[in-house]
């Protein structure tokens, strides 16, 4: 290879500058700091938005009632309009999301619900500039779409910071732990009420049924209807559950207990990630000393242990239903208070349909209810239901 010569002659002595270290040329220089733009609230659609489904799926504190498959049910059934909230900007992965469903009722007021006929749903937002982001974004919409209020039903105890009227409603709520064995959750059952009925149960030669069959649905649909026709409400209309089947697959079991050819007690539970959800029940009084309904629990819970679950949520009670609350307390579960947050335009945001609703329109809607016959209560479930959420 040749080499220039006057590559390799010294550069004159008065060329030679003195040189300043790396380290005190840096400190001299002026910091460049790029202006960071402010995040804002991007609406999203749930249901078509692909990210959705995989951020709840992600998120450790997301529940079924988070999920696309009960929120298309909630929209196949009663017409409402699924929205989720977050900082996350267009074609970027979802770090934060409230989902919330439109309720536009003539009859109980236009609202923003997270989310209806869901016993939680936790807002998975994880930063307090997140969380005041979206609340901004919450809090111009109620204003600028005239919603009567918006209302949040966290797991865990959680509130906005808005100018808007607050109220909340008290609910109670029993988690179980599965990690125990399975002889430990038995004996932390109630001995005089629990344990003896799921053993009456089981020498009373009960069959236990499971699955989604339409003959499943008839006698699980007639036990529920009929175990609210006593308590005076109008049952969910039948629409609902097949919705619910349709959505959520093989993750919802309709469990049912038999003596001979009669069905004595039915539940509906729903699996999602490491949860069992026992979401709705209802059984045959006639029946109830042969221990049905522990019978169905009882299994659902081995069943969720040997699939190595984490939690059976035996999810939320008005207060007031004290034999209801005693009922899960004798399972072994953990209780707490669930609080709804309620943020509205009015001081006053309980509607007709509540029991919680103080009003005289809340007391007439009691009243007719109670006083009504069972066809007529079905009747009222099918034309009303959209308007309670």
């Amino acid at each position: 290879m040749e080499v220039h010569e006057h590559l390799q002659e010294p550069f004159p002595e008065e060329t030679f500058l003195p040189v300043m270290p790396f380290v005190e040329c840096l400190n001299e220089v002026e910091p460049t700091i790029l202006p960071v733009a402010p995040k804002s609230a991007q609406r999203i659609d749930p249901l078509k938005d692909r990210r959705w489904d995989e951020f709840v799926s992600q998120h450790p504190r997301a529940s079924v009632f988070h999920s696309s498959a009960w929120l298309e049910a909630l929209s196949r059934t009663y017409g409402y309009q699924p929205v989720a909230y977050t900082t996350s900007a267009a074609g970027k992965a979802l770090e934060n999301g409230m989902v919330f469903c439109r309720v536009e009722s003539w009859l109980t007021g236009r609202r923003l619900v997270s989310l209806p006929f869901s016993d939680h749903c936790e807002p998975l937002v994880d930063t307090p500039e997140d969380l005041e982001t979206i609340t901004a974004a919450l809090e111009m919409d109620c204003f600028g779409e005239k919603w009567r209020y918006i209302e949040m039903r966290p797991l865990r105890r959680s509130e906005i910071v808005t100018s808007l009227p607050h109220a909340t409603i008290p609910y109670t709520f029993h988690l179980l732990d599965l990690r125990p064995d399975i002889d430990t959750l038995f004996r932390n059952c109630h001995k005089n009420s629990t344990q003896r009925k799921i053993l009456r149960a089981e020498r009373e030669g009960l069959e236990y049924r499971e699955g989604r069959t339409e003959e499943l649905l008839d006698h699980f649909y007639d036990l529920l209807a009929n175990t609210r026709q006593r308590h005076s409400r109008p049952p969910q209309p039948r629409s609902w559950f097949v919705n619910l089947i349709d959505c959520l697959g093989d993750a919802l079991k309709i469990r049912v207990a038999y003596k001979g050819d009669r069905q004595v007690a039915a539940v509906l539970t729903i699996q999602h990630k490491n949860t069992l959800v026992y979401k709705y029940g209802g059984s045959d009084p006639r029946f109830n000393n042969l221990g049905g309904m522990h019978l169905l629990l009882w299994t659902a819970i081995q069943e969720a242990k040997s699939e190595g679950l984490r939690y059976f949520d035996f999810g939320r009670s008005e207060a007031g239903q004290e034999g209801l609350i005693t009922f899960k307390k004798r399972w072994g579960t953990t209780q707490s208070q669930l609080i709804y947050s309620r943020y509205g335009l009015a001081d006053h945001v309980a509607h007709m349909f509540e029991s919680s609703g103080a009003s005289w329109k809340s007391a007439v809607a009691r009243y007719l209810l109670a006083h009504m016959n069972p066809g007529m209560l079905s009747l009222a479930g099918r034309a009303l239901y959209r308007h309670v959420g």
